[in-house]
């Protein structure tokens, strides 16, 4: 976890008056918020996983290569795609990233409901496009979850709805309305690196992403402090053929999603934060996109390709026409701080 430990200039060694936000007396404390989000999606994880009380056997065709053929009988609502690689060889359990189910993208973690064909999908398919997707979409919340923790508890971090970029974009991305104070922060290339830091930290501990399918009233419950993840809340919903809306979880961090995730941080390797550009003011305040490069476990780069693909990713994603502005006031000084 990061902390952000100094706004403004140091004078004499102390800090300079009148940064310190007021919204703090007012709002919910974010460790709370969290505490709250964790424990509504538990609560509806224990209900969903209650609606199946006797072990009832359904039956898996496994697809893929040398798999055809194999029939697997599995718990329903319990077993997921990752019980159903246990039964299989170590190379599927460590290298699965996603599955198909029926043809249907899924998690890893998501339990299987119905007797159905499987496929288990890894970076070095003949075709990974949509693990590439899933991949990209992985390291962007994983991003979100940096920033939402990045800052002191004094400040804000409102994350919006995350955009649905291609690999081909050069760099997933993630945006966010931080406090109105910090508006005039220019972030700086050791800010960048205490970032990716704190997001190697949790590729480090190899942590899962949880699936869990909800009807709205839930969801609107878990963002009850957050009336811009309502509005996205109810955006998904009305898009969704179910009406239902998927969220993540990872360690503590709640997310929407706009689809299946990887099944863990530890899939991820190289992993850095290459920019933070502004987007100009939007209706939840100054909108700004963070950026990022990563490539999988499987997949390495050479430290001259990898610096060249950086430099890629440093150049802003544009997925919208939205008004970018520069700021012509003063720069803030923020320095980020890695706990330890």
């Amino acid at each position: 976890m990061h902390e952000l430990t100094k706004i403004g200039q140091l004078k004499n060694g102390k800090m300079l008056p009148g940064f310190a936000s007021s919204a703090a007396a007012v709002r919910t404390p974010a460790t709370e918020v969290r505490g709250q989000r964790n424990a509504v999606f538990s609560r509806e994880q224990a209900r969903q996983r209650a609606l199946y009380p006797r072990i009832e056997k359904i039956e898996v065709s496994m697809q893929g290569p040398g798999l055809d053929g194999t029939l697997l009988i599995m718990n329903r609502g319990m077993s997921t795609p990752l019980s159903c690689a246990r039964h299989l060889t170590e190379h599927h359990l460590i290298n699965s990233a996603l599955a198909l189910v029926d043809g249907e993208p899924w998690s890893l973690h998501q339990p299987l409901t119905h007797s159905c064909s499987l496929t288990l999908l890894t970076f070095k398919d003949s075709d990974p496009t949509l693990v590439n997707q899933a991949y990209w979409r992985s390291c962007a919340a994983l991003l979100g979850q940096v920033l939402e923790t990045a800052f002191k508890d004094d400040f804000t971090v409102e994350l919006l709805n995350t955009p649905e970029v291609p690999v081909t974009s050069g760099a997933f991305c993630c945006d966010v309305v931080l406090d109105p104070q910090l508006d005039s922060w220019t972030p700086s290339e050791e800010s960048l690196r205490s970032l990716t830091r704190g997001a190697q930290q949790l590729i480090h501990q190899d942590l899962a992403w949880e699936p869990l399918e909800v009807v709205p009233s839930v969801a609107l419950e878990i963002f009850s402090h957050s009336r811009c993840k309502q509005e996205e809340v109810e955006q998904k919903a009305a898009q969704s053929p179910k009406g239902t809306v998927m969220l993540h979880r990872c360690g503590d961090h709640v997310l929407l999603s706009a689809g299946p995730l990887v099944a863990r941080t530890g899939l991820c390797s190289q992993y850095e934060v290459t920019a933070i550009h502004s987007l100009g003011q939007g209706l939840w305040g100054l909108r700004r996109r963070a950026q990022g490069l990563s490539l999988p476990l499987q997949l390495q780069a050479h430290h001259t390709v990898w610096r060249k693909l950086r430099q890629r990713a440093e150049k802003m994603v544009r997925t919208a026409n939205y008004l970018f502005i520069t700021s012509h006031s003063h720069p803030r000084t923020v320095t980020l701080k890695l706990k330890h």
